[in-house]
């Protein structure tokens, strides 16, 4: 006996489905963020037409294209200033900027933190994946220490930006890092961003298989999210200045959690103040 055909797919409301198939590489952490967004848009209990989706340059910024709502892919890195317009002269409406490190955090990062020191009401989320994946593989502004790049064969020697730190420090309300790896809890963090009053950063790591997994040793996407897997743990009252990535050292761990507003210490499951990812 044959399966029912369903009549329709529960996300049918928020994508744009004659768009598909979509654009991104096999193994990129892109389409899980996009689900997470599309969800926690149907879920926050506000009509589409109030939701608005802000985007700049890059493999992150063509999401907003593949959602059912109003969106505008903007020029390089100016996806914060025009959606602060939008935000300003539509109060009424929930504005979202999705886009990647580069874009945001390279040629946007004025803008960045400058939306950030001002509180404007925005929630911003930044897919973080260490490189420029559309253009090349260049070295951006979270590349950590040491990985290569097509910029930096023999490895970055810059210090890169701690996101959440950097969030926290310009003014934000609410600051939070997860992992595509970590679906669950990342649509947790966008669903709760998108009702606080204020800038909210939700910072969101995936893998890059091309640009940044390959030419460093990593692998494919499902190796990265190993990589996840093994590294994170989960503190949400871990002090800001210490949640900066350095993958050269196996046992330093990668910190995620919801840090802003602070959760209450005692949410911490053990006496060391981190517990590992499931």
């Amino acid at each position: 006996m044959k399966a029912p055909v369903a009549a329709a797919h529960p996300l049918d409301a928020i994508f744009r489905s004659d768009r598909f198939p979509h654009l991104f590489c096999p193994g990129c952490g892109l389409g899980i963020a996009m689900r997470c967004l599309a969800q926690s848009l149907l879920d926050s209990g506000r009509p589409l037409t109030e939701h608005v989706v802000v985007s700049g340059i890059g493999c992150t910024a063509r999401i907003p294209g593949y959602l059912n709502v109003d969106s505008y892919h903007t020029t390089h890195g100016r996806s914060i200033p025009f959606a602060t317009g939008l935000a300003m002269s539509r109060p009424d409406l929930e504005v979202t900027v999705i886009a990647g490190d580069g874009d945001l955090f390279a040629i946007g990062g004025n803008h960045f933190i400058h939306a950030a020191r001002r509180n404007v009401n925005l929630t911003v989320i930044c897919v973080n994946n260490f490189n420029y994946g559309m253009t090349g593989g260049q070295v951006g502004p979270t590349t950590p220490t040491g990985a290569k790049g097509t910029t930096a064969p023999k490895g970055n020697l810059e210090r890169p930006f701690s996101l959440p730190h950097l969030a926290a420090a310009a003014g934000a309300t609410f600051v939070s890092r997860w992992t595509v790896l970590h679906a669950r809890q990342l649509k947790g963090a966008i669903q709760a961003a998108l009702t606080v009053n204020g800038f909210a950063f939700i910072e969101a790591l995936s893998p890059c298989p091309i640009g940044f997994g390959r030419p460093n040793d990593i692998g494919d996407g499902l190796e990265e999210m190993e990589l996840y897997r093994e590294r994170c743990v989960v503190n949400h009252g871990e002090d800001l200045a210490k949640v900066g990535i350095d993958l050269r050292s196996s046992d330093r761990p990668i910190v995620l959690g919801n840090f802003l507003p602070a959760a209450p210490r005692a949410a911490v499951t053990n006496g060391a103040g981190a517990h590992a990812c499931p």
